[in-house]
């Protein structure tokens, strides 16, 4: 391909790009998991860990999109390289947009242990389920950007339906709780906060996915049931 923009330079210039996206990925697959961890175990210092890392995140958001903005105005890409750029702007700020879902779980938890009720109402056992399933889908929708994988990017767009799922059923378990006993409205809302940060999360995977394809089909299948139109694999 003729042009500035294909050449060994945008190349390299482009792969440290998506090296440094999937380290920022590696970071806030592990705020979640640990924003989870401390939610389960009411342990502060935990919380304080993850709340701490999101600035770490933050600015590393600020990086890469300033990182992509020069690669844009020196190479000026063409065509599907473009399109790889623009998907990829698109996917550090899903990723930012999850570090700021497992702070919230991390402030929550935090609060919980503080107010001496972290035990209380089975918090951890009520999202268990969501937060494995949503946890699953971000570590698969990681992977299939890293290896520009569209198949498996499809699965990912199907299951974030099973996690939105669970989230409407444990809406419908806490708000008869709350019926049930108004004592526990309180820590009950605080569940469903974190319940409803994990679905977020669950969906800002399946944002990377769908980008997954962008890349790759140069097909924008955002509202469009693209999952449900693809044949179904044998598992």
């Amino acid at each position: 391909m003729p042009g500035d923009h294909s050449s060994k330079q945008y190349d390299l210039d482009l792969e440290a790009i998506r090296s440094k996206v999937l380290l920022m990925g590696g970071m806030v697959e592990s705020q979640f998991n640990d924003a989870i961890a401390c939610f389960r175990t009411g342990n502060s210092n935990q919380a304080d860990e993850v709340i701490k890392a999101d600035e770490q995140v933050n600015r590393l958001e600020v990086t890469l999109d300033d990182s992509c903005s020069h690669l844009i105005v020196r190479r000026q890409p063409a065509a599907n390289d473009l399109r790889t750029v623009m998907a990829t702007v698109k996917v550090i700020t899903d990723l930012e947009r999850i570090g700021d879902e497992a702070t919230k779980i991390a402030r929550t938890a935090k609060e919980l242990h503080e107010r001496g009720i972290a035990g209380a109402l089975n918090h951890y056992e009520t999202i268990r389920v969501l937060a494995g399933r949503a946890a699953d889908l971000l570590h698969d929708a990681l992977d299939a950007f890293a290896r520009l994988d569209q198949e498996q990017a499809a699965k990912i767009i199907a299951q974030d339906e099973v996690v939105d799922h669970e989230f409407r059923s444990i809406m419908r378990t806490l708000i008869t709780f709350m019926m049930e006993d108004p004592r526990t409205i309180s820590s009950a809302l605080d569940t469903l906060w974190v319940a409803k940060a994990i679905e977020r999360i669950g969906d800002h995977a399946k944002n990377i996915a769908e980008y997954v394809v962008y890349i790759v089909e140069g097909k924008d299948i955002r509202h469009t049931g693209y999952a449900h139109s693809k044949p179904e694999s044998s598992v």
